[in-house]
């Protein structure tokens, strides 16, 4: 992929952010889970509390792929991780590096801020993400569950 770039997403990129999040919910069917606006990624990515940051994958100057992450920290180590929420690269793109280079892209940010970690989750049923991650040498957590309190419940816990 000579003509392929990686550039920090700006608030310009909030649509073309959201199109690639509809992408990924339809992949990972769950499409009607998405309630993400235009308007909310502006807000919430690229408004003053944001703390959340993108990246968009072009090739030949087109959108091509897209990742969100964000800075965690780990108590053991004392020092932040990068944590990468989303990378979707369309489907008609992949295979050609542009995921690698993502990834990459991502862990040279990780050990610029210097992160001690570079993490993220991948759906168990995911077999072709979890064998393209296996492939780089990145390492399942076997060990670690993930838990979750959302809407309704975190309501209720939360009172």
């Amino acid at each position: 992929m000579s003509n392929l770039n990686i550039r920090t997403a700006t608030i310009d990129d909030a649509e073309t952010i959201l199109y690639f999040i509809r992408e990924l919910a339809i992949y990972e069917k769950a499409e009607h889970e998405v309630l993400a606006t235009v308007v909310t990624i502006k807000s919430s990515m690229f408004g003053k509390q944001g703390g959340v940051h993108g990246l968009i994958c072009e090739l030949d100057g087109n959108a091509i792929g897209f990742s969100v992450y964000f800075y965690n920290y780990s108590t053991w180590l004392a020092k932040s991780g990068l944590y990468l929420e989303d990378l979707y690269v369309s489907p008609e793109f992949r295979g050609q590096g542009a995921g690698v280079a993502l990834l990459k892209h991502l862990s040279k940010i990780a050990l610029s801020e210097g992160c001690g970690r570079f993490e993220w989750s991948c759906l168990d049923w995911n077999t072709p993400s979890r064998e393209f991650y296996e492939s780089l040498g990145a390492e399942p957590q076997h060990e670690w569950l993930g838990y979750r309190m959302s809407g309704k419940t975190l309501i209720d816990f939360a009172k």
